[in-house]
């Protein structure tokens, strides 16, 4: 029983009309039990022994004004506990319209076998009027919702519908309206795991947490970033990209992680070089920056080995060292600015930190109005695990950023709205964290900031007292 819980309910031919039954066989049930509690006293005051409903009778029922009046406040009383459960068991609801939808599917689109056998109706003796369809076999599908996401499995026999069944994403995501999250091929069948409602998975900037190597923004997508490093975010102005970078700073910095922040456009990141150390706007300091990066995460990969607990195949997190980004925002506009020469240098520096910087703990997070493969090419693109795409891009723009996939996308004027590949390469629906009317991100990075360096002076001075 356990077994068949967690696959969830089968989908059955009879599916098709799952609403509907519920929805009948529910009220029919309450509409009864209303009007004989209503009716409740005169039923109790009725001679049932002299009723007789094949034959005349001695007594006979009389329709009331009371039992009109019963009648219509059971209609009254079914249309409203159907309201309320609509209401207040919204997801029960959309599981039902999702399993009807699921079997319509099935026989609209022929998945399925049937034989003709003749129905002589119910005179058994006489000629067959008529023919009837009668289903030998149906998938064996089966339908679940848990914790906001759906997980939909489906037998795979090898089949004539085979193909199918293994390829549902486009017809789920539009049909369901609905996100795929994963796609998991096992023994004998494939899992679509959805995301159900993706709006109300949207989190706070208060919500917003980074621990263990992996940074939490929504209530089910995480940036695990020492098992899939580096993020590249894309999206125009007013798309809500600078308050999503500010959030990840903010963010990060709780967890003590080490900033590098670059903004050549001397934009609204660059204000926050009021508030806290390595913000840099101009091109040669940028540049600067670039291989100072660089050089780090190359001497802390030297240091790393010399480590008495160091071990084979462990990262930074494992010896106890912070983790260090890089975020650089407007990469496209500022390598427009350099010379061919200054661009390859660049380029190269990056390309060293996104093959190299994982095990060390140095990770690059880039943003752009949109990822041209100019500046993002031999394959360097690919090193970006997480990608976000904000707002509404081109389809040329969405192939830049995710590749050639077989996806559609919707626009909502929804400001934070986009959509993210995990590093799964599974794309679904994507909200940047809510940041409430008033927050002041200066002064709260501004504090997390000084916090982090009155720590690191406090270390460096007993390092200094120890000596």
């Amino acid at each position: 029983m356990p077994h068949f819980q967690k696959r969830g309910n089968r989908i059955r031919a009879s599916d098709k009309l799952l609403v509907f039954r519920f929805s009948a066989s529910s009220l029919l049930l309450l509409f009864l039990v209303v009007v004989l509690l209503l009716n409740l006293k005169t039923i109790a005051a009725t001679d049932w022994k002299s009723v007789h409903f094949l034959q005349d009778s001695s007594v006979h029922l009389t329709v009331t004004p009371y039992m009109i009046v019963s009648v219509i406040a059971a209609l009254l009383i079914c249309g409203a506990a159907a309201l309320l459960y609509r209401r207040f068991q919204y997801d029960r609801v959309k599981q039902l319209f999702h399993r009807q939808k699921l079997a319509k599917m099935i026989l609209e689109n022929g998945w399925y076998e049937s034989e003709t056998t003749q129905d002589s109706g119910f005179f058994k003796d006489l000629p067959a009027t008529s023919k009837k369809e009668k289903i030998i076999y149906f998938p064996k599908m089966y339908y679940r919702m848990e914790h906001g996401l759906l997980h939909i499995r489906t037998e795979i026999t090898l089949g004539k519908y085979q193909d199918q069944l293994l390829h549902l994403e486009k017809k789920l995501e539009t049909g369901l309206y609905c996100e795929l999250v994963s796609k998991e091929l096992k023994d004998s069948y494939v899992e679509y795991v959805l995301i159900y409602d993706t709006i109300a998975n949207r989190i706070t900037i208060d919500e917003v947490q980074a621990k263990h190597g992996s940074l939490r923004l929504m209530k089910n997508v995480w940036w695990e970033y020492d098992k899939l490093p580096h993020m590249l975010i894309a999206g125009g102005t007013g798309g809500g990209k600078t308050y999503f970078i500010l959030t990840i700073i903010e963010a990060l910095l709780k967890c003590n992680a080490v900033m590098y922040v670059l903004d050549p456009k001397n934009a609204d990141l660059a204000d926050l070089s009021a508030v806290m150390p390595e913000i840099y706007y101009k091109k040669e300091d940028i540049t600067a920056c670039i291989e100072q990066f660089y050089d780090g995460m190359m001497a802390r990969s030297e240091s790393m080995k010399l480590m008495e607990n160091y071990k084979t195949g462990e990262n930074y997190a494992y010896l106890g060292l912070a983790p260090h980004f890089l975020i650089f925002d407007e990469y496209v506009a500022f390598m427009e600015m350099l010379t061919t020469k200054e661009n390859a240098a660049v380029l190269n520096k990056l390309k060293q930190i996104v093959m190299l910087g994982r095990q060390a703990g140095y990770f690059l997070i880039l943003a752009c109005q949109r990822p041209d493969t100019k500046y993002l090419g031999d394959g360097i693109r690919d090193q970006f695990n997480f990608r976000v795409a904000l707002e509404r891009m081109s389809e040329l723009g969405y192939s830049m950023m995710f590749g050639e996939v077989d996806k559609d996308f919707f626009l909502k004027q929804i400001k934070g709205r986009g959509y993210v590949d995990t590093g799964t390469s599974v794309i679904s629906e994507f909200y940047t964290p809510l940041v409430p009317k008033g927050h002041d991100f200066l002064k709260e990075i501004g504090r997390l900031s000084k916090s982090w360096q009155d720590g690191q002076a406090a270390c460096r001075a007993k390092a200094a007292g120890t000596d």
